[in-house]
């Protein structure tokens, strides 16, 4: 049976972990198709995928992240039957951080790393001004401003962008609301990611990931802004395979329970 909460480009049924990609806000799991084939065979990848964007565009955007993270927390439950990796990028770093604390409060499934990209610690103020209550005019403006902007498809086909921004504008409220609830810690290896120009997520603000985990934490940085990843995706990618590699081999039960 289809999961709508995960689009898999590639099955890999003898894959021995599967990689949970979250994308940032607005956009939809495809974000992370190209990934797929340059990660090695043992490692299955899969996006996940929200309401009100591509294939459940009809669906409502959640506009409260703890209710969202509880939603993918319930729709990914059923597939960690097997060793897991959570990586984010922006928004989607704190949407797999926040699915990574409900399970670990379950005492269940939890995952072996988590991977934060392109967004600042949890914990730390916010600095931007809100958004989400802009008129589109103006919202769109904000997001080019602090993001670098909508696709240029995008803005000159206005039905398009029409589909396009009631999930961004959701996403920007679950992002403004959300409040850091100090508790557990997770028990899992952390390791951030981001560009040395990214004013939206700081080489500081990256590093008080570390301050998440009662396990080890790691950082890179790479050349570039808040999207860094695409010119830097090989690199990226390497990282990520090595750490993942460096705990193939560990007991399932010692990260993963089942």
């Amino acid at each position: 049976m289809t999961n709508p909460w995960t689009l898999s480009f590639e099955r890999r049924p003898d894959a021995e972990l599967r990689l949970y990609c979250f994308p940032h806000a607005g956009v939809g799991g495809s974000a992370y198709r190209s990934w797929s084939d340059r990660l090695p065979e043992w490692i299955e990848l899969n996006a996940v995928q929200l309401p009100g964007r591509e294939n459940r565009f009809r669906e409502r955007p959640i506009r409260d992240m703890e209710a969202l993270a509880e939603s993918v927390t319930e729709g990914l439950t059923p597939s960690l039957d097997r060793p897991f990796a959570f990586f984010g990028h922006s928004m989607g770093a704190l949407v797999a951080y926040e699915v990574a604390r409900i399970l670990e409060g379950r005492k269940g499934p939890r995952p072996r790393h988590l991977f934060v990209s392109g967004r600042r610690a949890p914990q730390l103020p916010r600095r931007e001004p809100l958004m989400s209550h802009l008129p589109d005019e103006s919202f769109v403006a904000e997001i080019g401003r602090r993001y670098g902007g909508i696709p240029h498809t995008l803005l000159a086909q206005p039905d398009l962008l029409a589909l396009f921004l009631p999930s961004l504008r959701a996403d920007m409220e679950a992002l403004e609301a959300h409040t850091h609830r100090h508790g557990s810690l997770l028990s899992c290896p952390v390791r951030a990611y981001g560009g040395r120009a990214d004013a939206l997520a700081r080489a500081a603000e990256l590093e008080a990931w570390a301050e998440s985990t009662t396990d080890r934490f790691g950082m890179r940085l790479f050349d570039g802004g808040h999207f860094y990843l695409q010119a830097a995706l090989p690199a990226l990618l390497g990282d990520l395979i090595a750490e993942m590699a460096s705990h193939r081999f560990e007991p399932v039960s010692d990260r993963t329970a089942t």
